[in-house]
């Protein structure tokens, strides 16, 4: 009744408005079309199948594998750095638990590799290979220090400072041997 009597659009009321509509819209089939049908299958198990299977199954291209990967240049001077890190640690530790529990304090142990008569070039090749970490993470350390002043972290002066850190790595490392 409210709908009679103040549902007037214009001129019209609602009901006779409601009462001209098609027949096909109050026989709801315009909404038969939007509802889809839903079927239902059975539950199956997934098939079980091993990785590489698949992807030969599905045509995908095997991943590089790290034997193939080249590192960039800063990625390996960083894994370097970490090593000559470990190398100077077990350095470090070797020589101060061989000071706790050898009997004999270094002079002891440098006649022995005197009496060796060892060449000149065997004795320094034995020092380079002993200061190269330390030379190494010297001229990495200091090359992250440059880092830490926001300068030199573009792609370009990183692969810069990685040959200079090298090169001043070497010379590092050949000072110490000559001592």
């Amino acid at each position: 009744m409210a709908l009679f009597t103040c549902g007037r659009l214009g001129s019209k009321s609602v009901l006779a408005t409601i009462g001209r509509l098609p027949a096909s819209v109050s026989t709801a089939q315009y909404a038969q079309a939007a509802v889809p049908s839903v079927t239902f299958k059975k539950f199956e198990e997934p098939r079980v199948e091993h990785h590489d299977v698949k992807n030969t199954r599905l045509n995908r291209p095997l991943s590089p594998h790290m034997t193939i990967y080249s590192f960039p240049l800063p990625a390996m001077l960083s894994i370097t750095h970490r090593a000559s890190g470990i190398i100077l640690t077990t350095y470090a530790s070797a020589m101060g638990i061989g000071a706790l529990c050898l009997p004999n304090d270094i002079s002891y142990y440098m006649t022995i590799v005197e009496s060796l008569n060892l060449s000149a070039a065997t004795i320094f090749a034995a020092k380079a290979l002993i200061a190269s970490p330390l030379g190494y993470h010297l001229a990495n350390g200091i090359r992250h220090l440059y880092w830490d002043t926001a300068k030199g972290l573009s792609i370009k002066e990183v692969y810069a400072t990685g040959y200079a850190m090298l090169a001043a790595s070497v010379v590092i490392t050949l000072l110490l041997a000559s001592l």
